[in-house]
């Protein structure tokens, strides 16, 4: 049985007036968005959103490391919960739709279904989580992650921001970590389902309305040092160099070339060169090295012959090369029962949709690994995300949340 969504330029309309509504807390100067884990924007966004939840007739209430949650008690099935939302944190000077448009769309959802369906017959809580980017503390994911039991308070006993502030001191000055609300801990989930925008170009170019994630992508992140030595640049043979800057080139160029042929995304995106200066042959170089791929098994062949080719050089060129692995995430896949129903809801609203991999992680992927999980995208301007010029249509926020509506219906009613 399916539900009728009232076709109507109201749903965007709110969606649009919500969205600008979140971004406040945490505006930036060019209308971007600031808004990190336990700061004070942080703190009154989750407080707004609280209030909102409670008048959408939803039950609202934290637990202890800050993740929001909005609940409809089920009328048949109180004792699991379908889960949906997402992030409330953002990067520096970010979007206004990333993780905000996944908690948004479904409270919306929630209310729209609570106003013409009445209550549930599963329990249904809509949650802001507390944190997903990473960008205040060395550590991503920490609301889902204590939710499925990844992440535990003594984990975060000795992480430190930017300015020397604890952890633990930020989120007990918000009234968190003390004991005082329920322990994010939970045992009673039954899926987690994720609407967020596509961070890519993809939807657009196909003129799709709607991403089905099929997998998330593995990640492995690496700083790679080459050590070679510092010399005079006018009286050093080029024979006789052990040029660090030279050979970490050389690397990156291969490995670029070994990611295209083999369909693997791998990314230099820092280096560090010493001593960096102009007549001086650098005698260090350490350059991160981000590689993802959907396939465990693709990931680790080629992860294992980047290794072999750092050891050849390293003989080669008599320096030495260390690789220090500091990220190790495998690629997650959605759950198949409840990409077989987004894909009939999707029919039945006449919305063209596209089976995607994510290439970026979210928290879909830790919840991907302890329970059924779905993600959906809708489309990007541009592909544009991470910066004030995130972008996504108001008819492409309407259609995701008519599509959440009717799916929340098929999954809880």
């Amino acid at each position: 049985m399916a539900i009728h969504v009232h076709s109507s330029s109201q749903l965007g309309e709110k969606v649009e007036t919500m969205i600008e509504w979140l971004a406040s807390f945490g505006k930036t100067k060019n209308g971007g968005v600031t808004r990190l884990l336990y700061s004070e924007s942080w703190f009154f966004a989750q407080e707004a959103l609280k209030e909102k939840m409670n008048q959408c007739g939803l039950n609202a209430y934290y637990d202890d490391v800050g993740n929001l949650f909005g609940r409809a008690e089920g009328t048949e099935d109180s004792s699991s919960v379908i889960l949906i939302g997402s992030h409330i944190d953002t990067v520096i000077d970010g979007g206004k739709y990333d993780g905000s448009y996944g908690i948004i769309s479904g409270l919306l959802a929630v209310e729209y279904l609570l106003k013409h369906c009445g209550p549930p017959k599963k329990t249904i809580e809509v949650v802001s989580l507390c944190e997903e980017e990473g960008s205040r503390f060395p550590i991503t994911y920490w609301g889902s992650g204590t939710i499925t039991g990844k992440y535990t308070f003594e984990q975060i006993q000795e992480l430190t921001d930017s300015q020397g502030i604890p952890f633990i001191k930020a989120m007990k000055d918000c009234g968190f970590g003390v004991g005082k609300f329920p322990s994010p801990l939970r045992n009673d989930i039954q899926c987690f389902i994720e609407m967020h925008i596509e961070q890519g170009r993809m939807l657009e170019q196909k003129g799709k309305a709607l991403g089905i994630v099929s997998h998330i992508v593995g990640q492995r992140r690496y700083n790679i040092t080459v050590i070679g030595e510092s010399n005079h640049a006018g009286t050093t043979p080029m024979t006789d160099r052990r040029d660090a800057i030279v050979i970490a080139s050389q690397l990156i160029t291969s490995i670029a070339d070994k990611a295209k042929s083999s369909g693997v995304m791998a990314t230099v995106g820092k280096m560090i060169v010493k001593p960096n200066v102009p007549n001086v042959i650098a005698g260090e170089v350490m350059f991160t090295l981000d590689v993802r791929h959907h396939n465990e098994d693709l990931l680790q062949h080629f992860c294992l012959e980047i290794a072999q080719d750092l050891q050849r050089v390293s003989d080669q060129n008599g320096v030495n090369i260390i690789a220090e692995e500091w990220m190790k995430v495998k690629p997650v896949a959605m759950d198949s029962y409840l990409i077989k129903i987004s894909t009939e809801v999707a029919k039945h609203q006449n919305l063209p949709y596209e089976f995607l991999v994510s290439g970026a992680g979210h928290d879909s992927q830790v919840f991907g690994a302890y329970c059924p999980t779905a993600l959906f995208f809708v489309p990007s301007y541009k592909g544009i995300s991470h910066s004030p010029k995130e972008f996504t249509d108001k008819l492409d926020l309407e259609r995701g949340l008519k599509f959440l509506i009717e799916y929340l219906y098929q999954l809880a009613y």
